[in-house]
């Protein structure tokens, strides 16, 4: 597997530049990971598959789900492409590197892990901040037009919002340099955790039913689900932030009466 990666790695150093790799090529990773994560969310609610996992009965039409599609296009070309440019240097100057040796999976998990929480703390508070009144009614609010949420929704915002919330994500990246496959790990499983907690679909098999701490839809979708003032659960990944400060309180309590009102049924 080793071998493998190292190869291919090989192959993209030798036909481009860092440049190239650290903008055009984390540029075309994301949007591929993005919709080919997000746009099956869209087929699934217009068939009507797995519906009993569904967290809302309600749907979203057509025309809201292209609406959404076409502005990411927008965004995604006007803001987080400029951005990713714009942000080669800073990125460079903190020591991102693409040339041999790879990292160790050690510092690699190590580093991810150091991610993971330091955009939780992040995200937790900018989150926060993002709902209070005149923030939310002018800002937020772009990300909450869709009170039935799906997978694509979850980079559905503001652009003052893509620029304030992607701090969260990059501050870690900027702390430690890391190389760019590492970087590149770090965005493949962000954008797939930001797109799971937004699909819509509570399975079986969702991350949140294996692994302590972690949201997951059911988490997030609360969230969407609620008016601004009393909505709760701004966490990212990990919801220990909300538990500290007492931010779930009503998911909580919802979730507890749910589960004793299933108990009662059998």
């Amino acid at each position: 597997m080793a071998s493998l990666v190292e190869s291919g790695w090989q192959y993209l150093v030798t036909h481009f530049s860092d440049f190239q790799l650290a903008c055009i090529g984390s540029f075309l990773l994301h949007e591929s990971v993005f919709f080919l994560s997000g746009l099956p969310f869209i087929y699934l609610e217009r068939q009507g598959f797995f519906s009993k996992y569904k967290i809302q009965t309600k749907n979203n039409t057509p025309a809201a789900q292209g609406k959404c599609i076409t502005r990411l296009l927008l965004y995604h070309f006007c803001v987080n492409l400029p951005l990713m440019m714009a942000s080669y240097p800073v990125f460079r100057a903190m020591g991102m590197r693409s040339s041999f040796p790879l990292p160790s999976w050690k510092e690699v998990s190590a580093q991810i892990l150091f991610y993971f929480i330091i955009e939780d703390f992040v995200f937790y508070w900018g989150h926060r901040i993002l709902h209070s009144k005149w923030l939310y009614k002018n800002v937020h609010s772009v990300h909450h037009e869709y009170a039935t949420p799906f997978g694509l929704t979850s980079e559905y915002a503001h652009p003052a919002e893509i620029l304030f919330l992607g701090f969260a994500t990059i501050v870690g990246p900027a702390l430690t340099g890391p190389h760019l496959i590492t970087l590149w790990l770090w965005m493949v499983l962000r954008v797939l955790e930001t797109v799971e907690a937004h699909c819509g679909y509570h399975f079986p098999w969702s991350l949140s039913n294996f692994l302590p701490l972690y949201g997951g839809a059911d988490f997030h979708d609360y969230h969407h689900r609620l008016l601004y003032t009393k909505s709760g659960n701004y966490s990212s990944t990990f919801v220990y932030m909300d538990w500290i400060f007492g931010t779930d309180k009503g998911y909580r309590r919802l979730k507890t009466l749910k589960e004793n009102g299933d108990m009662k049924q059998t």
